[in-house]
């Protein structure tokens, strides 16, 4: 950690905390899409949130050329969070983007959102975690109580900690949460104004790099074993009307996906290619620590699975915990004929 630390903190850390501007212009140049045979089909694709490393491989697959041998001519823009990305794909401002399932069930199981469909899994497991920093007096979950923590309102750390702090045996009420915009939270940590803060465990490096001090990481995929990570939606109008559309796109994402896992400093690479404000080496490094949460035994090896039965749990652990005001079924926001296969 101390040498990922070292390395992360050499990049400017101005990059690191920026949430990257709207940055659509990719390596594939209008000139390189001549001669293709046909016309490419135009498709606006979300990132998770801004453009940080653990969402590099959408631009992977645009410059390694997957999404232009698929058909498509791809325009990627920063996504803002589960909600957003819900409301701009539905909307029909954009065509798709990976949202954290959970939060997408807790969304649509509140009435908050609908006229979605989850066609693949990035990440098989939840990256959502509380991260601290050495001396904070944080080890465990049970140490969280009396402490402050801050995070976006709507975020899906926020919305599922009591669940989490039922199942990991933290008194709720004595934990406080105070509100902070996205990009500001590892600030936050970083002036000690509050003690932790809601995160993905990719944001490890980055959090290192800002505060210069080593991140003490609680997942939430310790007590919670069933919840997946990142999923990939469309709207249910493309997902009726374009199922082949669906299917190549996805495709094309994933290959991409695997590929930067693979190769994650000539992803990080890429990704400082399109975007100047992106950092290199926190970019190589959640994509590191991102490879363990997208492959898992229990969904089969293929990249982007999604098991029925592992969804199902994890509506029932959400309305067990209260969570959900309303029934749901996989199937309900599910398409798993679109769904890569196990």
């Amino acid at each position: 950690m101390r040498r990922l630390t070292r390395t992360v903190a050499a990049a400017a850390l101005a990059t690191a905390l920026a949430l990257v501007s709207a940055c659509s212009s990719g390596s594939d140049k209008s000139d390189d899409n001549k001669g293709t045979g046909g016309a490419l089909e135009k498709v606006t694709y979300l990132t998770s949130f801004g453009n940080f490393g653990r969402d590099a491989y959408a631009w992977v697959a645009k410059d390694k050329g997957y999404f232009k041998e698929a058909g498509f001519d791809v325009d990627i823009k920063p996504g803002q969070g589960t909600g957003s990305i819900i409301q701009t794909v539905t909307g029909g401002q954009a065509d798709f983007g990976p949202i954290d399932l959970t939060g997408g069930i807790l969304q649509l199981g509140n009435g908050q959102a609908k006229d979605f469909v989850v066609v693949a899994a990035i990440q098989q497991r939840t990256m959502a975690a509380i991260v601290s920093v050495d001396g904070k007096g944080i080890a465990t979950p049970k140490d969280l109580e009396g402490k402050k923590l801050a995070d976006t309102p709507g975020s899906v750390v926020r919305n599922l900690f009591p669940t989490y702090a039922r199942l990991a045996g933290i008194e709720g009420s004595k934990v406080t949460w105070v509100n902070g915009e996205a990009q500001a939270l590892m600030g936050m940590l970083g002036s000690g104004s509050v003690d932790g803060i809601g995160q993905f465990v990719v944001g490890q490096p980055t959090v290192a790099a800002v505060t210069g001090k080593a991140p003490v990481v609680l997942p939430y995929s310790n007590v919670m074993q069933d919840l997946y990570g990142n999923a990939l939606i469309t709207s249910a109008k493309i997902a009726k009307e374009k199922p082949e559309m669906v299917k190549k796109f996805t495709a094309a994402l994933l290959k991409g996906l695997e590929y930067a896992l693979a190769n994650p400093q000539e992803a990080a690479d890429i990704l400082k290619k399109n975007v100047d404000a992106a950092n290199p080496a926190a970019a190589k490094a959640e994509l590191e620590l991102m490879a363990a949460y997208v492959r898992s035994s229990n969904s089969g090896t293929a990249i982007g699975t999604l098991d029925s039965g592992r969804v199902a749990k994890s509506i029932a652990l959400l309305q067990g915990a209260g969570a959900l005001k309303q029934d749901l079924t996989p199937e309900q926001f599910i398409d798993f004929d679109l769904v890569p296969k196990a």
